[in-house]
């Protein structure tokens, strides 16, 4: 399996503290935000790939974080050099898939979050299922509902339904960009794209691809730190336990 890390963002809500540095190697207690999924991910022997996908201005910032790191990492550089000009993840994703050929089932992550339970248990849950899988977890608000992807599924946890940022939930269970796709459903990443599905969060594709193929929901054990504002940054600085 190999594993996409969506880094090529701007982060324009942290502003000044990323106007020059990307998100996800900001550092929670000393640690860079993208380690720590890495570093979880080593531990269950899945991944025999990462690919980190960065836009042009902070291309070199992971060039030499790479140095840092033994895994096998490789680094895309998506060409865009302002937020107005990004491609948004879906491309991204498409970019990663078509520039190093893969044909192997793919975990695709946001680089700016912290979880306080393992991914592990996720890959587990979709080698269980033999099929694609996304995560989800209850969200009592509606106004963050309508901010974030929302998920309807059966008792078996089968996908039903998926919204991006819709005005009406229609349950009150969150998608966070945590996605696993099977190697051989990866080729509807450029059908979604052609057919008009969103570009700019990866939820929109899903919205589209549930339509198209088998996915299932897993039901996130903990709690996910989205790391989205200064706020975030400095909450989860002061509250993210180490596991």
């Amino acid at each position: 399996m190999k594993c996409l890390i969506l880094c090529a963002g701007y982060a324009t809500r942290m502003y000044p503290l990323t106007e020059n540095f990307p998100k996800p190697l900001l550092t929670i207690k000393n640690k860079p935000i993208i380690d720590y999924l890495i570093d979880d991910l080593e531990n269950g022997n899945y991944i025999d790939q990462y690919i980190v996908i960065s836009n042009h201005k902070f291309i070199n910032y992971f060039y030499d974080w790479k140095k840092s790191r033994k895994e096998n990492i490789v680094i895309i550089d998506d060409g865009s050099i302002t937020n107005e000009t990004r491609l948004g993840a879906v491309r991204d994703i498409e970019l990663a898939i078509e520039q190093l050929n893969i044909e192997d089932d793919l975990l695709i992550l946001a680089g700016d979050n912290l979880l306080d339970f393992s991914l592990n248990g996720f890959i587990e849950f979709a080698k269980s299922k033999k099929a694609n899988a996304i995560m989800a977890h209850y969200e009592e608000s509606i106004p963050a509902l309508q901010k974030t992807g929302v998920c309807t599924f059966d008792e078996d946890h089968l996908l039903l339904s998926m919204e991006e940022k819709p005005l009406n939930p229609k349950s009150n269970y969150a998608v966070p960009p945590f996605y696993i796709y099977k190697k051989e459903d990866l080729h509807f990443i450029k059908e979604g794209l052609e057919e008009g599905c969103g570009i700019d969060a990866p939820g929109h594709f899903l919205a589209w691809f549930c339509k198209h193929s088998k996915c299932y929901v897993f039901i996130m054990p903990g709690k996910r730190y989205d790391i989205g504002s200064l706020d975030d940054y400095n909450k989860s600085n002061k509250d993210f336990l180490i596991h």
